[in-house]
């Protein structure tokens, strides 16, 4: 299956490969890049080859086509790319990854989230110069404040090809580049921040007080505003430590730190395992149970929704802060509740379908 992924960088151009490499350059890049997923893998798997072993087509990702393009080639390529998209589905969506990424492992994981999550819209990536190290949390900590100006750029871009709404997906460190973004864009008035439609936060690597002062920058939140949190995530609990915290924003034991901000917690720590720290993208089960949550969307708007079962989750509501606590699906789990979209979808929190905190 060929996967076709739409580009900016910040990252300085590499002689020795076709891609970008780590080195950051203050002039943003773009390109067009497609990537070949196989066939037979488990769902959340970026199968690569080992060491300098030849990659296999049909058991490993691989980098079919690479393109630079200039700005102006950028935009009519997002522009066609959303022509494609059936109608009412014509969104930009653009994926921010987090710390210790290569400009490869970043393309593969953006086709990855795309076609297994199956997303709607044109899929696009923003990369910024992560060294692509584990013992370089300092350097990608600037690198991520280095690339804010060029995210800001690609979002002007971006808007400027027409997408109905962009929504924006950001993991572990880049989520605090893309917060910093939209901050920027508030303080400065830019009609882009008004395109963006929602935002995902996926185990954000930010503290919890700058987080609110970056709200309070922005105002009012795109909607839906989720943040993706597992209080199992190991990286996180070490970035809590080395920051003299108790938590960051992405491994939140509740919803409490972010009282009336209008944001939702979407808590997956009983699906997280090893490190933790990208559940949502690597979990099959996680995965399943976010295409059945597609499937009673769908189902609710062609009025199909009474033949489908509820989602096992628990629904906390406090102060305009919601938190969502999903559970793997069994047979004798936990007492199922409609997941929040759905409640709001549907016309308000019944009984049922909400356990308010105490």
């Amino acid at each position: 299956m060929l996967w076709p992924v739409l580009v900016a960088t910040t990252r300085a151009p590499d002689p020795n490969q076709p891609v970008p490499g780590w080195e950051r350059r203050a002039q943003v890049s773009f390109g067009s890049f497609t990537t070949s997923i196989p066939p037979d893998r488990e769902i959340g798997e970026i199968p690569r080859p080992r060491d300098r072993s030849a990659a296999d087509p049909t058991r490993h990702f691989m980098l079919a086509d690479a393109q630079m393009l200039d700005g102006a080639a950028f935009e009519t390529a997002v522009r066609a790319a959303l022509a494609r998209e059936p109608a009412g589905e014509r969104e930009a969506v653009i994926y921010v990854h987090g710390f210790n990424n290569t400009f490869i492992e970043g393309l593969y994981r953006t086709a990855q989230l795309d076609y297994d999550l199956r997303v709607p819209g044109a899929s696009l990536h923003y990369s910024w110069p992560s060294l692509g190290s584990p013992l370089a949390y300092a350097h990608d900590r600037d690198s991520a404040l280095f690339a804010r100006d060029g995210l800001v750029e690609m979002l002007r871009r971006v808007q400027a090809a027409g997408p109905q709404r962009i929504i924006l997906i950001a993991h572990s460190m880049g989520a605090h580049l893309l917060m910093e973004a939209m901050r920027q864009l508030a303080l400065t008035n830019d009609p882009a921040l008004r395109a963006i439609g929602g935002v995902f936060l996926l185990s954000p690597d930010i503290d919890v007080s700058v987080f609110r002062q970056q709200v309070a920058a922005i105002g009012p939140l795109p909607d839906p505003f989720v943040i993706v949190t597992s209080q199992r995530d190991r990286v996180l609990t070490l970035s809590a430590r080395l920051s003299g915290e108790t938590a960051r924003l992405g491994n939140l034991p509740d919803a409490t730190p972010l009282n009336g901000l209008g944001v939702t917690l979407l808590d997956v720590s009983a699906f997280s395992q090893g490190a933790g720290h990208f559940t949502v993208a690597s979990s099959p089960a996680l995965i399943g149970l976010l295409d059945q949550m597609q499937m009673l969307n769908s189902a609710l708007a062609d009025g199909t929704s009474a033949s489908l079962p509820l989602l096992p989750a628990t629904i906390l509501t406090l102060q305009n802060t919601t938190q969502v606590v999903l559970q793997p699906l069994t047979e004798t789990g936990s007492r199922r509740t409609r997941p929040w979209w759905l409640r709001r979808m549907s016309g308000g929190v019944s009984a049922e379908a909400a356990t308010p905190r105490p």
